[in-house]
């Protein structure tokens, strides 16, 4: 039965009702939006050094040492904001800006528990003013790409279409944003280029949707053979096993990166990036069918053409119902 529903959802004979579910789908979204949001003001991203300056360490972590050890430790030495991460064979810990003979007082305090030397220490000074350079950088180009792209899906295909993209590239950053806060994943530029890839995912899964409903909706103008909406529902549907299988290639990579690399291998600075392919991916995926599409169709129904095509297919049907009706009585009246 499962292989028989696999082959059937494989051609596209399976027609899911996405559209008609709307309802369903914009709760779904603004419940998932509203917890997200408020995510961002009760528990604020948790900015890396890159964005809010500070001093950082780096020193081989040896048998026996843990975070809250070596928390303790750097703290003992004077920092007060300390932030230990598992580095590959390193241990990562970031502190607060701290001034000359604070970080030495840090290298000697944690060569002296962990029987290394001074230099063993590795240092790093990064400046609140290079965070805030990147942070605006990267608000440009978010600006641009989506000017760039509201242009694009305007010429290639329609405003209405470049509007619902947009609407679900924004859902999609919220929502990626939201689990960011929430888990306390730290952001750093890593992040920032992870939500700069998701974009492009949701963007390409959307554009194919849309590319598929152009070419079933182009004929529906000279016939009456069903609506716009029923026409987009067929869309995805046919769309809809191709939108999967990208997904599913795109995501176990990642979420070996993300779940297998962080656990076993201590691949802290890849979780960065990981975490916000993982989760836009899935939400891209799931915006571009149950986002997208259903704002695009709530666009598309108050054009009067396909007000029009809708009296004309309701009509259609009506006259079809009563033949078949007819018809029904006529050969039970024979019997």
């Amino acid at each position: 039965m499962a292989t028989g529903l696999a082959r059937r959802l494989y051609r596209g004979d399976i027609d899911i009702d996405f559209v008609g579910k709307r309802k369903l789908w914009y709760g779904l979204s603004i419940a998932l939006l509203i917890i997200s949001i408020a995510g961002l003001f009760i528990k604020p991203l948790n900015l890396g050094v890159e964005f809010t300056g500070g001093s950082v360490f780096d020193f081989t972590r040896t048998p026996g040492s843990a975070i809250e050890q070596v928390r303790e430790v750097v703290r003992s030495a004077g920092p007060h904001q300390v932030i230990v991460q598992e580095a590959g064979p390193n241990w990562r810990v970031t502190t607060e800006s701290l001034e000359g003979p604070e970080v030495t007082k840090v290298q000697q305090t944690v060569a002296s528990e962990y029987k290394l030397q001074p230099n063993d220490v590795s240092t790093q000074v990064i400046g609140a003013t290079w965070g805030g350079e990147v942070s605006t950088k990267a608000w440009i180009g978010l600006i641009v790409f989506m000017v760039a792209i509201m242009l694009y899906l305007s010429m290639a295909f329609e405003w209405r279409m470049a509007l619902a993209a947009i609407v679900a590239l924004i859902h999609d950053l919220v929502i990626t944003a939201g689990v960011y806060s929430w888990s306390g994943f730290e952001v750093t530029p890593a992040t920032m280029l992870g939500f700069l890839t998701i974009l492009g995912y949701s963007l390409y899964d959307a554009v194919v949707v849309f590319d598929m409903i152009k070419e079933v909706t182009t004929p529906l103008k000279t016939s009456a053979k069903m609506t716009y909406t029923q026409a987009a529902n067929n869309a995805l549907s046919h769309t809809l096993i191709r939108s999967l299988n990208t997904s599913l290639v795109a995501i176990l990579p990642v979420a070996a990166i993300l779940f297998i690399g962080t656990t076993l291998l201590g691949a802290g600075v890849l979780k960065d990036l990981s975490l916000a392919l993982f989760v836009g991916m899935l939400v891209g995926t799931y915006s571009s069918l149950c986002v997208a599409t259903p704002i695009l169709v709530s666009l598309k129904e108050r054009e009067p053409q396909w007000i029009a095509l809708a009296k004309r297919v309701a009509q259609r049907e009506a006259s079809e119902a009563k033949q078949a009706s007819a018809k029904e009585k006529k050969e039970h009246a024979k019997k």
